[in-house]
């Protein structure tokens, strides 16, 4: 959807998600560091309004911010100041709605105040982004909620090829071209095998994945895509573990995934 704008210099983007589970439940996966960590990256969260709040998306990259609503299990707001050089601060507001069947709707808000549309890219790119992990939320929610889970991740900015031809390459070496949902697959033994049933494919022209609930070597969700940047295309993976082995698997499975993409995708040309 476009950025919403109104009179006062409020622009905003805007989710919604239906999710399995109960309030309580959602609402530990939505606004707790542990509960982040199961569905999107490494977070800190000190659970009050004013508390201080951290995203952990690698070893040099984190997005620090400040509790502003604090309303469990219903509302869930923070603002982030120095999100991005030079922008105003971004504040994100999570409102939780059970509904029947044991389900709760998801709503989440992105917003800063600009007199100008400078800020808008980066919006959207803030919606866009979001699909792929509620996405994970619900498998997690569905399947996984409250296991203990640890994280693994890659990426590298490829600019050899173009977006389609990259998503090719990473498909066939993966063993998972011309896969469908609800396929039970094995991935490629190198960098290492994963056994599990494919949950999602989404294509457009800029934005590619698939992601597979993993049966083995342990309980999880893998993530793998492509998305195209103005100066080359970020292909990633990212694997979210559960139960008693998954700090370990989490820490065998990065560095192969690593060193595999840094061979398959050079960065430069």
């Amino acid at each position: 959807m476009p950025v919403k704008k109104d009179a006062s210099g409020k622009r905003w983007v805007e989710m919604e998600v239906l999710v399995p589970g109960s309030p309580d439940e959602v609402w530990r996966a939505l606004a707790t560091g542990p509960g982040y960590a199961a569905w999107f990256t490494k977070a800190s969260i000190e659970e009050r309004v004013g508390g201080n709040l951290e995203f952990h998306f690698g070893p040099d990259a984190k997005s620090t911010g400040q509790v502003t609503f604090w309303e469990p299990p219903y509302v869930f707001g923070y603002v982030e100041r120095d999100w991005a050089e030079g922008a105003p601060p971004v504040a994100t507001e999570v409102t939780i709605t059970a509904r029947s069947g044991g389900q709760c709707v998801v709503r989440m808000v992105h917003s800063l105040f600009a007199s100008t549309d400078d800020w808008d890219d980066q919006l959207e790119g803030f919606e866009g982004g979001w699909p792929g992990f509620f996405e994970v939320l619900r498998i997690y929610l569905a399947h996984f909620a409250g296991m203990e889970a640890a994280q693994a991740g890659a990426m590298v900015m490829s600019v050899q090829e173009e977006p389609l031809a990259i998503w090719t390459r990473l498909t066939e070496r993966l063993g998972l071209a011309g896969t469908n949902v609800g396929e039970r697959r094995t991935t490629a033994s190198a960098p290492e095998a994963l056994t599990g049933t494919v949950e999602s494919i989404v294509q457009n022209t800029k934005s590619r994945y698939i992601m597979m609930r993993l049966e083995a070597p342990v309980p999880g969700v893998a993530l793998w895509g492509t998305h195209a940047v103005k100066d080359g295309v970020h292909v990633s993976a990212s694997f979210f573990f559960y139960g008693a082995d998954a700090a370990k698997q989490a820490a065998a499975s990065e560095p192969l995934w690593r060193n595999w993409f840094a061979e398959q995708f050079p960065t430069r040309a």
